[in-house]
């Protein structure tokens, strides 16, 4: 019996402690989320629409790329496309590894999970798409790039062209101001990976929550984006999320509702829109 619990014991903490980085400690999973910290935040939105639009999102995902519990693509869209489904006018289509034309024409919002090509072709069907107002959002290595990092940048503000990065405990700074951000603490820690340094004119883009990282060339601590929004020139919304790395990070309500409210934003709804999903079959405490 005791070196059953042993084993149990051990089993449990392997898999609830990943990392990626040589000689950087395990990241631990997060505790949960407390339903008042939740209603906290809730109380301040204002209500969602009575009679919602039709709403027609597209989740793109790519190869599973890393270990477990980590970059987990297709476990993502198979579990968000019934879960977004679930909201009043929504319906769901899937796209693997990049979505034919056909299904670009008929979304309203594409939701980039995968690796980030972002070649010239790509990047032609991203531009189209927005041009006729179609809204994106990227999730974490989307934002990355082995194509045209100032080319993916018209598109969505900003791009990652693999530099840095941490895994870890993370306090998120978030911006007031913004309809996305509202309601929400200055402060919100997360266990999950911020990139940088970025490429693309900053200014062209809202930033909606940093975290303090050595992002200098001397070392300084400095904020990176974590979390923003662009209007391309020519028309569309983007809204950017680079966590994500880890698949519990997407159980997080308040992740969730940050995640849901950024989607209804670049899809021009109100964004409270999506807001009753953030709880949605999650794991809260008192």
């Amino acid at each position: 019996m005791h070196r059953t619990r042993t084993f149990l014991f051990f089993t449990a903490l392997v898999t609830s402690a990943v990392s990626l980085r040589a000689g950087e400690p395990p990241s631990v999973k997060p505790p949960a989320r407390t339903r008042a910290e939740v209603a906290a935040v809730l109380r301040h939105a204002e209500a969602a629409p009575a009679n919602p639009r039709a709403l027609r999102i597209l989740l793109v995902a790519g190869p599973k790329d890393h270990g477990a519990g980590q970059h987990d693509y297709p476990a993502w869209q198979k579990a968000w496309a019934p879960l977004l489904a679930k909201s009043p006018g929504v319906t769901t289509d899937t796209a693997f590894p990049f979505p034919s034309e056909e299904q670009l024409a008929a979304a309203d919002l594409a939701v980039f999970y995968l690796r980030g090509k972002w070649d010239a072709g790509q990047l032609a069907a991203l531009e189209k798409f927005q041009n006729r107002g179609g809204g994106v959002v990227t999730l974490h290595w989307a934002i990355g790039v082995t194509g045209d990092p100032q080319g993916f940048a018209a598109r969505v503000g900003l791009a990652y062209p693999s530099a840095k990065y941490r895994h870890g405990i993370v306090d998120l700074k978030i911006a007031p101001g913004h309809a996305i951000t509202r309601g929400f603490p200055a402060t919100l820690r997360f266990t999950d990976e911020p990139y940088w340094p970025f490429v693309g004119d900053a200014t062209r883009v809202q930033v909606l929550a940093t975290s303090d990282e050595k992002s200098g060339p001397d070392g300084a601590v400095r904020p990176v984006p974590v979390f923003w929004t662009h209007e391309p020139a020519g028309g569309g919304r983007a809204f950017v999320c680079v966590f994500g790395h880890y698949m519990w990070t997407f159980d997080d309500p308040l992740f969730r509702l940050l995640l849901l409210r950024g989607m209804a934003w670049a899809a021009g709804q109100p964004v409270t829109r999506l807001d009753a999903l953030a709880t949605e079959g999650v794991t809260m405490v008192d």
